[in-house]
């Protein structure tokens, strides 16, 4: 299928949104009829603008409030539609967007309505044009989908079609299935957009929240599934009004449009292939599937000399031991329990120049996946910008893609004999990592307000993660909104962290990282308070939590004065969900005031314990500014 977006979902000038969609690797384009009259170059110059790129034209829009005006206007908006005519054929596209009419004063009338529309299709069809007729899910006489295909057929124009948009119909929680019944060459054009789940205003909800697919609530695998069923094969196209977007780098948004589409091509297709109706081959975007993951297998740090001395202390008081040093690189390598840690200080590495940009900070996340070229085959194939570095001398290649903040995500499997990337590329040590942590639980990201939207598309659509509801969280000095990505099996968790304030925890990081960044690392136990006494007598700083938080637990919950006690003592924080499930957890201070270490102990709880984050919050405020008083 053609693939194809509306300038309108775009920011910037119409030559640098055709641009941008063009190396994003559309088809085609809409041209919305603003971005036109907002250009100074003609239609005609416009047109071979987007042939040079490579871009067809595959729409012009919107044309409004035409079928059942008043009657005295009829003549005045056919001369209008001739004018439009003239710029379609300049342009050189053959479809024009008619949307319902939402005059006040616009005629109901069935008759009316079938009637303007033959004519127009018919003026349409003197220039060899057609005219493609959409429900505005706000029109005032026409607003389904199903009211568009009896107008339609009635009418009975060849040139006359429908136009079908995924907002109309989800906003309104109209059914699409039976759109599978109308005859595919009827479907003219097809529109998709997703949005969140809000209570307001359809209007209003459409012109500021759509976003691409992927990144909203709506079942657009089931709206697509029964117009592939109808025979439709024309283009696919994004129509997205957003206000971030109109702010937002036009060729990144360009390039996650195009991702969203691929993401919703795969899902419909896997949704066709369990209904037992598979679309031909080729029909849709089919990459390799999504791998099966094992957790995280290694975590890398960037860091100077200085910075690696001081971390692997830190590390070793949390109770690493330095298993291994690189073969060739200054690399060395922590480990404890499931959980390794690279320490990487090689200069002119990628890891050097992630540390000049940002400070001693996380560069590299490694992935366990079953087939580490597929599953690069798939994160490429989604756009997913592929990194080679340096491989010295016996050392083995890991694949590995470019995450939205230019760290990296390595795909890591075993070899064809089943040795680890340790094996081939440490010198390893003897003896055993035992200790109390054994896993990697989640790892936190702080991230640009604007950039969640975009983050989140990113991991479901090449790696096949699934995204939790986003959470309010607040902090003492605004507010945090949080959203987790997580791999199927769980065995990976992202949290993804967003403020539009400036001085909360999340801003700072934002601003000490220079960009996006890794703020906190989570590291599971199976003995909260044997893992969080050897820590504490190893000299860990760890996050002082007030007793007035000990006097609430007390009142929540039916502990024993010990077992409150216990906790305080250890400042572990504790929270019970509807299930029963509980967490327990406890914070280290910043290091080098750039990120932070959690020991947490699960009891069949899935959360992140959303309930102890103004309490950790605030606790850390008070640590940063000095204002925290001695505990008696």
């Amino acid at each position: 299928m053609h693939r194809s977006i509306a300038t309108v979902s775009l920011s910037g000038t119409l030559p640098e949104k055709l641009e941008a969609v063009a190396a994003a690797g559309f088809d085609g384009v809409e041209i919305f009829e603003n971005d036109l009259l907002y250009h100074g170059a003609s239609p005609r110059e416009v047109r071979r603008m987007a042939a040079d790129l490579g871009l067809a034209i595959t729409l012009f829009q919107p044309f409004r409030d035409f079928e059942g005006c008043r009657r005295d206007r009829l003549q005045r908006n056919l001369d209008r539609a001739e004018r439009k005519f003239d710029l379609m054929q300049e342009l050189g596209t053959d479809l024009v967007l008619v949307c319902s009419n939402v005059a006040g004063d616009s005629l109901g009338d069935r008759q009316i309505l079938v009637d303007d529309l033959r004519l127009l299709a018919e003026r349409a069809a003197a220039r060899r044009l057609r005219i493609g007729y959409e429900a505005l899910a706000w029109g005032r006489h026409v607003n389904t989908w199903q009211q568009v295909w009896d107008i339609v057929r009635e009418a009975d124009h060849p040139e006359l079609g429908m136009i079908l948009d995924s907002f109309h119909t989800l906003s309104l929680k109209g059914d699409p299935s039976a759109i599978a019944e109308v005859p595919g060459e009827k479907i003219f054009f097809v529109q998709m957009a997703d949005a969140p789940i809000l209570a307001m205003d359809v209007l209003e909800w459409s012109r500021h929240f759509r976003c691409f697919p992927g990144q909203g609530e709506f079942d657009l695998a089931g709206f697509l599934a029964p117009i592939l069923k109808s025979g439709y094969r024309g283009p696919l196209s994004l129509e997205i009004f957003n206000d971030g977007f109109r702010a937002a780098p036009t060729r990144g948004n360009a390039l996650d449009g195009y991702r969203s589409l691929l993401y919703l091509e795969e899902k419909t297709r896997l949704l066709l292939e369990r209904q037992g109706r598979p679309p031909e081959p080729g029909v849709l975007f089919a990459p390799p599937p999504a791998s099966r993951y094992d957790g995280i297998e290694f975590l890398e740090f960037a860091v100077d000399d200085d910075h690696a001395a001081r971390l692997g202390q830190w590390l070793t008081r949390l109770g690493f031991v330095e298993a291994g040093r690189h073969r060739s690189k200054n690399v060395s390598l922590l480990r404890q329990g499931d959980i390794n840690l690279v320490l990487n200080a090689e200069p002119y590495s990628f890891a050097h120049g992630y540390f000049e940009a940002h400070g001693p900070s996380l560069c590299a996340t490694a992935l366990r996946v079953q087939d580490s070229h597929r599953a690069l085959e798939r994160a490429c194939g989604f756009g997913g910008q592929p990194y080679r570095g340096l491989v010295g001398p016996n050392e083995r290649e890991i694949p590995a893609v470019r995450a939205p903040d230019s760290s990296l995500i390595y795909l890591v499997d075993r070899d064809a004999e089943g040795h680890s990337i340790y094996e081939t590329d440490f010198e390893l040590k003897g003896g055993t990592c035992a200790g109390a942590l054994q896993r990697i639980d989640h790892v936190a990201m702080a991230l640009p307000a604007e950039a969640m939207d975009s983050w989140v598309l990113f991991y479901k659509s090449l790696f096949d993660f699934e995204a939790d509801d986003e959470v309010v969280l607040p902090d003492p000095y605004g507010l945090v909104k949080s959203r987790a990505v997580r791999s199927r099996c769980c065995s990976v968790r992202l949290p993804l962290n967003i403020s539009e304030n400036r001085n909360t925890a999340i801003s700072r990081s934002l601003s000490s990282y220079r960009g996006s960044g890794v703020h906190h690392i989570a590291f599971s136990c199976d003995d909260i308070f044997v893992a969080v006494e050897l820590a504490k007598e190893a000299g860990v700083p760890l996050l002082e939590i007030p007793l007035n938080y000990y006097d609430d637990l007390a009142a929540r919950f039916d502990f024993d004065d010990d077992f409150l006690s216990r906790l305080a003592y250890f400042n572990i924080l504790y929270d019970r969900d509807a299930q029963g499930g509980e967490l327990f957890h406890v914070y280290t201070e910043p290091f080098a005031e750039r990120f932070f270490f959690e020991i947490l102990q699960r009891r069949d709880y899935a959360g992140y314990g959303a309930a102890n984050v103004a309490v950790r919050l605030a606790a850390m405020a008070q640590a940063r500014d000095g204002h925290g008083k001695p505990r008696l």
